[in-house]
């Protein structure tokens, strides 16, 4: 069984822990920046780890203060994974992992440190991450700061968003397309596909 030290998250477990629930009070506050937030979506957002198991760590929550992942509505559901896609895209671009970890931990007792407000941990892995040093010195070596890993995800998630963003293009009618354009950029399934448009038809 691979084990995925982090003695270096003993400043988060032994600290004073606050009442409130701060993935609720970040998503709140207009301090994105301060708070790590890399992406709001329409139901779900992005926060970084301040207390990683590896570089580039991340977690995908909703708004909603919701613990339990049967309890989330179809649409903030399907937000999450796609929003987890996103991710995962931005993560393996900008930063050129090996391997990446996903995993949600429900309820107190499968270790989940926020149980009140369900998250879906995304850890990037890379070949000897878990070397000698932090097994034999107990010390982790994090490759790069937050506010670097920050800046990193944080372009590639909105150029990969600008880049997703779905376009309007005119469609054509049962008889075929209306206009004088000659040729349209037409989307679908994910691929771009060119089509030309010849006397009102499509070709």
């Amino acid at each position: 069984m691979e084990k995925l030290w982090a003695p270096w998250r003993e400043k988060f477990i032994l600290c004073e822990k606050q009442p409130a629930c701060f993935l609720c009070r970040t998503a709140k506050e207009n301090q994105d920046s301060k708070n790590y937030i890399l992406y709001r979506g329409k139901k779900c957002f992005v926060i970084l780890n301040r207390y990683p198991y590896n570089t580039g760590h991340l977690m995908v929550a909703p708004f909603c203060h919701v613990g339990k992942l049967e309890d989330l509505k179809e649409d903030e559901a399907n937000e999450l994974l796609k929003i987890t896609q996103l991710c995962i895209r931005a993560i393996k671009k900008g930063m050129k992992p090996q391997g990446i970890n996903l995993g949600m931990n429900l309820g107190k007792v499968s270790g989940a440190g926020v149980a009140d407000h369900l998250h879906l941990h995304i850890v990037p892995r890379w070949l000897g991450d878990t070397n000698f040093m932090p097994v034999v010195a107990e010390i982790k070596v994090v490759s790069m700061s937050l506010s670097n890993v920050y800046k990193v995800l944080k372009r590639e998630m909105k150029n990969l968003s600008v880049v997703s963003r779905p376009r309007s293009v005119a469609k054509p009618s049962e008889n075929g397309f209306q206009g004088k354009a000659d040729k349209i950029m037409w989307e679908g399934r994910g691929e771009k596909k060119r089509r030309t448009v010849d006397h009102g038809q499509w070709t």
